[in-house]
């Protein structure tokens, strides 16, 4: 009997982002015919120079600096956030008053900062995990700290009778217990850092994705510019289809506890 069912579970996991991909190919393709190949380029065209992108080494050398952008950004991003989120929730007067000011920097269109950044880090790899440190951050801060508040009063209670630390108690009962909203506020914070990077990189920097998207852009080179973000789009979708995996499993076994 499982024999029969796991199958057709697998088909029915497999067969809805199948039918998505295709639906949003003929689409990109209807768009590529209504513009009289003028502001699209079409799938097959795209992904031909996307197979020639990934043949160039410099093409290569540009992902590197980008991924390593995006990693340190990333990573700054999670435990700056995490950690702020922490002491805003422990602090509840200070997290009351700076979750709104938080906020409305967040709403800020981080363009608007660009001068400021350019100042402070000049061109180049500081400026660019800057731009991702500034858009991932806040979500998981706030994702952290909302979690943290809103945790059952057992857990507290727990580490009390347990006489632990504050530090131990965040260590020990906090943090495992919000694992599957860190995940979250992680799965938002990857998106967000990524844009980040690349919008930094087509500002402050002279190398990237991002800084090859603009030259191509300044060329009027569309294959080129729909190839990269092609690239940029299926890493996103994967790594976040990934990432909402993991959450989904760490929410099943925790409501399985």
């Amino acid at each position: 009997m499982p024999s029969q069912t796991l199958p057709g579970e697998a088909l029915r996991n497999i067969v809805p982002p199948i039918v998505l991909a295709l639906v949003l190919i003929l689409c990109w393709q209807g768009l590529h015919l209504a513009t009289a190949s003028g502001a699209i380029s079409s799938p097959a065209a795209t992904l031909a120079r996307l197979v020639v992108l990934m043949g160039s080494g410099r093409f290569w050398l540009d992902v590197a600096e980008t991924g390593t952008a995006f990693a340190w950004a990333l990573a700054l991003s999670i435990v700056l956030g995490i950690g702020l989120g922490v002491v805003l929730a422990l602090l509840r007067p200070v997290g009351e008053v700076m979750e709104p000011i938080l906020v409305t920097f967040y709403s800020l269109p981080k363009v608007t900062l660009y001068p400021l950044v350019l100042l402070i880090f000049g061109l180049g790899m500081p400026a660019k995990v800057a731009f991702g440190i500034m858009h991932g951050l806040v979500p998981i801060t706030l994702l952290t700290r909302n979690a943290i508040t809103q945790l059952k009063p057992v857990y507290l209670r727990t580490a009390k009778v347990m006489r632990l630390s504050a530090f131990e108690a965040v260590r020990s009962v906090v943090l495992p217990a919000i694992i599957p909203e860190l995940v979250a506020g992680i799965r938002i914070g990857f998106s967000l850092s990524l844009l980040g990077v690349l919008i930094g990189e087509m500002f402050a920097s002279k190398r990237g994705l991002g800084f090859t998207a603009v030259n191509a852009m300044g060329l009027g080179d569309l294959d080129t510019i729909m190839a990269i973000g092609l690239f940029l789009a299926l890493f996103a979708v994967l790594a976040n289809s990934g990432l909402l995996s993991l959450e989904r499993a760490i929410r099943h076994r925790s409501a399985g506890r």
